[in-house]
């Protein structure tokens, strides 16, 4: 379940970077370039941070650089049937933060890393791709906006920890946390839960 989880994670980020990419008009390489730094950035800030060689590049991990040109490859070519440009961008975006938050959490309790640890992997797993993918875009990443987006992951590996704690089957507690994370960014955004912004009286 894990894996699956992980390998769709990467699709939705890839597919995320691209419709980017598209919508900012830049040429077949720059939306692949795009695709590839949604899907792996996270991923990777996470592995330089833990002293780790990066995911990606290592010869067992290849499937996910051929799942992310998979993900490109759909989005280039069906993005006509993806009628609602930001409708699209938001699912393969949430999708891609529900599950990459798994993937920064597991990596944690394989290093045996204290809970709070693990959430804070979790969340730059989740997170960093999509601002490495808005700063390259010339776009304020959603992180930094008033929307509700880390503070998701966080929650989400709260509950993780929750459920684990009363030995949730990993299947379920896999599931389940993914479509929690999920689920209250879909809330947030059809009901506009924000955070307030800071503003400084001049």
């Amino acid at each position: 379940m894990f894996k699956f989880l992980e390998i769709i994670g990467v699709v939705a980020f890839a597919m995320s970077g691209s419709l980017t990419g598209m919508h900012k008009k830049l040429d077949l390489f720059g939306v692949f370039v795009i695709a590839l730094a949604t899907s792996f950035g996270g991923g990777t800030l996470r592995d330089v941070l833990m002293g780790e060689k990066v995911f990606w590049l290592k010869t067992e991990n290849l499937i996910y650089i051929y799942v992310a040109v998979l993900g490109y490859l759909l989005a280039v070519f069906f993005h006509k049937k993806l009628e609602y440009f930001r409708v699209s961008l938001f699912l393969f975006d949430t999708i891609g933060l529900g599950l990459y938050t798994l993937v920064g959490l597991e990596k944690g309790l394989v290093f045996g890393l204290n809970p709070i640890i693990c959430v804070a992997l979790g969340t730059i797993t989740a997170c960093f791709g999509g601002v490495t993918r808005d700063i390259l875009c010339a776009e304020v990443p959603n992180l930094f906006k008033q929307e509700i987006y880390a503070t998701i992951c966080v929650a989400g590996g709260i509950v993780f920890f929750g459920l684990k704690k009363i030995n949730m089957d990993n299947d379920m507690l896999y599931l389940t946390t993914s479509l929690f994370i999920i689920s209250v960014r879909l809330l947030a955004v059809k009901y506009k839960w924000k955070i307030k912004a800071l503003k400084i009286d001049e």
